[in-house]
């Protein structure tokens, strides 16, 4: 018995060290090939350099304004991303601790947003930034996204386990609401926060659509616009635009390493049955 496990055990290490191989490589060969003369990476097949030119991290990083471009993408990510996490979490209070008419038919048109492409709604967004002048600057690419309906059921999930003695204890010692909701259930909710954080500051910092759309002026473009600086019309210079990828990778993927243990246990709550 004790062998046949070790059997499986070896399997299963095998076949997952296989698919993290999977996920590894496309890193591995995009910082291999930052690291590449251009005329290597045309004519010379294989993963390593046959020299490391660090030097194409100082081309890469001033061919292009990427300081702007990354003070852009970060206050644009943190700002959508704090409001996301202000109003997902009041919301998900809401529907967990409050009762109120219509209150399973209002969650459940808000999960149903989900399905809807944020593409079919650009066209009436636009029309209202333009009247109100907003096109080109932050609160366009900002007020998008600061409400979420997976935020709201994230937070709604995990205030629903926490036991509601906690909020009873604190009001018989005549804590309000307010008290109680940044007091006691928001510094209980670590791990819906940072994993709605995780999740919302990769995709504002990856987004490319709404800075293409809502933006046009040289100052307000973001990293992902940056990409494009390397790509001309008849060729593309892959060495310094995977010098550039490892630059607007590096910052998402340090953020992740340190949160993992809190963002599986945050998507872990949301698969847990309501008490």
């Amino acid at each position: 018995m004790i062998k046949k496990r070790t059997c499986f055990d070896l399997i299963r290490f095998f076949i997952l060290l296989f698919f993290a191989g999977l996920f590894i490589f496309p890193l591995v060969w995009i910082i291999a090939t930052s690291l590449k003369s251009e005329i290597e990476v045309r004519t010379v097949f294989q993963l390593l350099p046959q020299k490391a030119l660090w030097n194409n991290y100082v081309k890469a990083w001033l061919q292009t304004n990427f300081s702007r471009q990354f003070f852009n993408s970060f206050i644009i990510a943190f700002c959508a991303t704090t409001g996301q996490i202000l109003t997902s979490f009041l919301a998900g209070y809401a529907f967990a601790r409050f009762h109120f008419p219509g209150k399973r038919i209002a969650f459940t048109v808000f999960i149903a947003t989900l399905i809807i492409p944020y593409q079919l709604l650009i066209v009436p967004i636009f029309m209202m930034f333009s009247k109100l002048n907003l096109i080109d600057t932050f609160l366009a690419l900002i007020l998008p996204s600061i409400a979420n309906a997976f935020g709201i059921y994230l937070y709604k999930t995990h205030i629903e386990t926490i036991p509601r003695s906690l909020e009873e204890a604190a009001q018989i010692d005549g804590a309000s609401h307010w008290t109680i909701l940044w007091s006691i259930i928001f510094p209980l909710s670590k791990a819906p926060t940072i994993t709605l954080f995780l999740l919302t500051f990769t995709a504002e910092w990856n987004d490319l659509f709404k800075p293409l759309i809502f933006t046009s002026s040289e100052e307000m473009r973001t990293v992902q616009l940056g990409l494009t600086a390397f790509q001309e019309t008849f060729s593309t210079n892959y060495t310094l635009l995977m010098a550039a990828v490892v630059f607007v990778t590096a910052p998402v993927l340090l953020l992740f390493i340190i949160g993992q243990k809190y963002f599986i246990r945050g998507i872990a709550v949301t698969g847990q049955k309501n008490q």
